[in-house]
């Protein structure tokens, strides 16, 4: 843990605050682009997302009652049984290169795993070049296409990790 960052499960009442970390993230890195979560309209309801799907989680992370990032695990269409997705892992920018995102990825692979997937499977792309090397260290290894049914033809880097 990090001191002064709280990591708990999406509320209702996130839900704006965590689309403007997701889509600031992304314009950051000129990575708001078609085919992506930018523009995907989960990215405005994500409470109702994940209340609504079993065997899925989002977390959020705060500082002083402020949203600053969030991750989750989702049962994205047609991924192999035993298999989920990290799905919308993004931190504002003041809140980079703490250990936040290894904490909230790690957080996400244990309960994963406790759910009783056996993989986790991601897909990102070039513009974020810093997750990738932190997917990297964490096992993930590098498929040659997606799997499961996304919707986001934006991205063109997919990794998969046994847990």
């Amino acid at each position: 843990m990090i001191p002064g960052i709280n990591i708990r499960p999406i509320a209702p009442a996130d839900n704006a605050a965590m689309a403007k970390v997701i889509r600031t993230a992304l314009e950051e890195f000129g990575a708001n682009k078609p085919g992506t979560v930018y523009y995907d309209d989960t990215t405005d309801a994500l409470y109702e997302l994940f209340a609504g799907t079993p065997n899925s989680l989002y977390l959020v992370a705060e500082r002083e009652g402020e949203l600053v990032g969030g991750a989750g695990i989702f049962p994205t269409d047609q991924l192999p049984e035993g298999v989920c997705e990290l799905v919308k892992m993004y931190l504002r920018k003041d809140v980079r290169n703490i250990g936040l995102g290894r904490s909230m990825i790690d957080e996400c692979l244990k309960r994963a795993k406790a759910i009783g997937y056996k993989q986790v499977y991601l897909e990102t792309m070039p513009e974020l070049r810093k997750a990738v090397s932190v997917y990297e260290k964490f096992g993930f290894e590098y498929l040659k296409g997606p799997m499961g049914n996304s919707g986001h033809n934006g991205c063109d880097i997919w990794m998969l990790k046994t847990i």
